[in-house]
């Protein structure tokens, strides 16, 4: 999960990115990056910084005054595949032939591997990362290469390539890339997993256009949303502003990730057609459902959401069994969402950092505690002891999201069955581990039928975490154990880093 932006202009759009990657900061912290290209006409030269940290601290005002040219992307990092501490892994990435590309990447492929490979031994390109993004980028560059060899590059040349890469390429993808002196070439990989949707706006020079993970980026910087861009499709548009489209998947079966309707997005943005915020009020009435189903809502004084992305849920629920909603957790807002970030005793420690709870709404009573999914388990147990030592008689746990019980392999960090709390436990195994005085699973197949219904020309979600369903069809066994594999020593790697990079503060405090 990332998130990725990019502009064409007739004025600088620098800060315009900015702003953009500002409201999309809640896909990614760990790096941020913005390309420009220009000063001239033509936007023949790249100007780029990026770095790792938060937006607002990996640009300064030097840094901006540093990225001159009306067209340009950008992007907010986190990591599910590469080095999180590595400053080189940060996007965007450049490779100067042909043309010049600079591209982003919302994803993860499933066959990195085999193309880097690939890559070296056919098509003689060096991959200098770890990163499947600079892997992505190096088979654009060679099809690029091949359809434009003979003419000049136009839309269908560019198409073309964007047909090559679907061929070759395996999982998901929602990319945005910038070609040097023609403009921005947008496309969603043929599940449409990750969003991406296209906007417009009107300044005073004249029309911008935007391509943005998520419509909130639009929205938030004055541009409309025009539509999504379609799974499988491809968008180029020119330097004045056209837009060109084509659908470039041979074949196309539209799933979008159903995890972004839970979690990853923003509650007011709007993705495939889907409110979020709708998606998430439908899910509290089928929570609400099986909460009834499983306790008699006697036996609830009081409904609880953890902030923020269960509020929506929380709310519906309480408002159909007939229970008050209260706000009991207070979110310090400076504090990184602890599902993304990296090794569980950073997670843990953060979870009172970012909470505290409001003693007077838990005590005595027997509170139900919403949350939008429970994946590893930590800031679930974590909340219910703060629960109980708030004073509450009882605490009960319902999630808005069935049990995680299976890896994700399309960009979102739950790659180890080992590191999932559902993964081969009961509810009754999962509700002791977490502390809880009942536990009460959202039902997959109803939470998939409330955000269904509000656009019924989806026939189906990626919902691999949930159901260990792989819409790619190219996930095996043996591809779960080198993740396993890989993500132990990566940890192991991250958190020597990490010890290393506090050791060094602690010795510069001294001195």
């Amino acid at each position: 999960m990332c998130g990725i932006v990019g502009v064409i202009s007739k004025t600088p759009v620098n800060q315009l990115i900015y702003d953009a990657l500002l409201l999309l900061q809640h896909r990614g912290q760990d790096a941020a990056g913005i390309v420009t290209a220009g000063p001239d006409a033509r936007g023949t030269k790249f100007f780029m910084h990026k770095a790792r940290g938060m937006v607002r601290d990996v640009f300064r005002t030097r840094n901006m005054r540093a990225l001159p040219g009306t067209i340009g992307l950008g992007q907010v990092r986190y990591p599910t595949a590469g080095n999180a501490y590595s400053e080189e892994e940060a996007q965007p990435f450049y490779v100067n032939a042909p043309f010049g590309l600079v591209l982003v990447h919302n994803g993860n492929l499933t066959n990195a591997h085999a193309l880097r490979q690939e890559l070296f031994a056919i098509d003689r390109r060096h991959i200098n990362t770890e990163s499947d993004s600079e892997v992505l980028l190096n088979v654009l560059a060679h099809e690029l290469e091949q359809a434009a060899r003979n003419h000049p590059l136009t839309p269908d040349e560019i198409f073309a390539a964007v047909r090559a890469v679907h061929r070759r390429v395996k999982g998901s993808y929602a990319v945005i890339c910038l070609i040097a002196g023609h403009g921005l070439l947008a496309f969603r990989d043929p599940y449409g997993i990750r969003p991406l949707c296209l906007g417009e706006g009107d300044g005073p020079d004249g029309r911008t256009v935007m391509v943005a993970s998520e419509s909130v980026a639009l929205e938030g910087t004055g541009h409309r949303l025009v539509r999504d861009v379609q799974p499988g499709e491809a968008l180029f548009i020119d330097l004045d502003g056209q837009v060109h489209a084509a659908q470039c998947a041979e074949r196309i079966d539209p799933h979008p990730c159903l995890f972004e309707y839970v979690y990853l997005a923003r509650p007011d943005s709007v993705m495939d057609g889907i409110s979020v915020y709708q998606a998430r009020l439908n899910m509290g009435e089928t929570l609400a459902q099986r909460v009834i189903s499983t306790m008699p809502p006697s036996e609830i004084d009081v409904v609880i959401p953890i902030p923020e992305s269960s509020r929506p849920a929380a709310m519906q629920l309480a408002q159909k069994i007939g229970k008050p909603y209260r706000e009991g957790f207070v979110k310090n807002r400076y504090v990184g969402r602890t599902f993304i970030m990296p090794g569980q005793s950073v997670r843990k420690k953060s979870v009172r950092q970012k909470l505290n709870a409001i003693g007077c709404e838990f005590k005595g009573r027997r509170v139900l505690l919403v949350d939008d999914s429970i994946v590893r388990g930590t800031t679930s147990k974590e909340i219910v002891q703060m629960a109980r030592e708030a004073g509450a008689s009882k605490v009960y746990l319902a999630s808005a999201a069935p049990p995680v019980r299976f890896p994700n392999v399309y960009g979102i960090d739950m790659p180890t069955k080992g590191e999932l709390v559902a993964s081969g436990r009961t509810t009754e195994e999962v509700r002791q581990i977490i502390g809880a005085d009942a536990l009460i699973y959202q039902d997959l197949e109803a939470m998939k039928r409330a955000v269904a219904q509000l656009n019924p020309s989806l026939k189906g979600f990626e919902a691999s975490c949930f159901d260990g369903c792989y819409v790619t069809g190219d996930v095996s066994p043996a591809d779960f154990e080198a993740i396993e594999t890989q993500r132990r020593t990566q940890q192991t790697e991250d958190e020597a880093e990490a010890r290393g990079r506090l050791s060094l503060q602690s010795a510069g405090d001294v001195l």
